[in-house]
């Protein structure tokens, strides 16, 4: 009697078993990503609400800091880059739920947002801040954070500015992907912001007669052109890396959204 049938017959519903089996642990594993990006967005969130509520309350209890009077909150990069970030995580755990509840296809502006917010700004722009603050800050510390201030920041706060926005958009890069807009479209936008910031350095310059930061006290305008165009390039160096990065951990599966055919 001949058993082949009956042994291929076997042979193809353990395979359908098998199968059938890592699309149930493919999905499982699926499921714990996505709760654990949902907790991290959610957490990362309030730390920067928390860091923005903190921070202007703190400087109003110091009676000798006058950073923040008037518009002192939105002429400081790393001010407005801790407001940048709350935005962003804030728009990420928003798609985080109403992906659950509508569904993919129907928040798709949303998802849009978050990645164009995270690519041409969040990102790069957390970088920045970090290394040309710390760059800056071990060659003179008084060119960006003169040590008076240590009386009124402490260390832990000057690390929660300056040095914990690394590992969250690290984090953020490994755990979700992120599509990016064509490489013309994302540097256009970024010089944008970059413009505008410029715009208000020097619009405070004029009002006050007094610089953000002390190390423009000591460039000269051809000096501070050198110094803006670096800082731009820095920047835009940053938003590439945040590419790669993306492309590096998530592959081809995330295509620029605004790519033309």
């Amino acid at each position: 009697m001949n058993l082949q049938p009956v042994k291929d017959i076997c042979d193809s519903q353990d395979t359908r078993r098998k199968e059938l089996h890592i699309f149930t642990v493919s999905c499982s594993e699926v499921d714990t990503m996505k709760i654990s990006t949902c907790i991290y967005h959610f957490l990362v969130l309030n730390w920067y609400i928390f860091l923005n509520y903190y921070i202007p309350q703190h400087g109003k209890e110091e009676r000798k800091l006058k950073i923040f009077q008037g518009v002192g909150q939105t002429k400081y990069l790393t001010l407005i880059n801790l407001l940048l970030q709350a935005i962003f995580f804030g728009v990420a755990c928003l798609d985080d739920v109403l992906k659950r509840i509508k569904g993919k296809k129907d928040i798709k502006f949303v998802t849009a947002f978050r990645d164009l917010l995270f690519s041409t700004l969040a990102f790069p722009l957390s970088m920045f801040v970090f290394l040309a603050f710390w760059s800056l800050f071990l060659y003179d510390r008084d060119l960006v954070f003169p040590k008076d201030l240590d009386n009124i920041f402490p260390v832990w706060l000057n690390h929660a500015m300056h040095t914990s926005i690394l590992p969250f958009m690290l984090g953020e890069v490994i755990l979700r992907p992120h599509r990016y807009p064509q490489k013309k479209t994302g540097l256009i936008l970024l010089a944008a912001g970059a413009l505008a910031y410029i715009t208000r350095i020097l619009w405070v310059y004029s009002e006050s007669g007094q610089w953000i930061y002390p190390v423009f006290a000591t460039l000269s305008p051809l000096g501070m052109a050198v110094f803006f165009s670096l800082s731009y390039i820095l920047v835009a160096n940053m938003y590439l890396l945040g590419q790669k990065l993306n492309h590096w951990k998530w592959g081809d599966t995330m295509q620029p959204w605004m790519k033309r055919k």
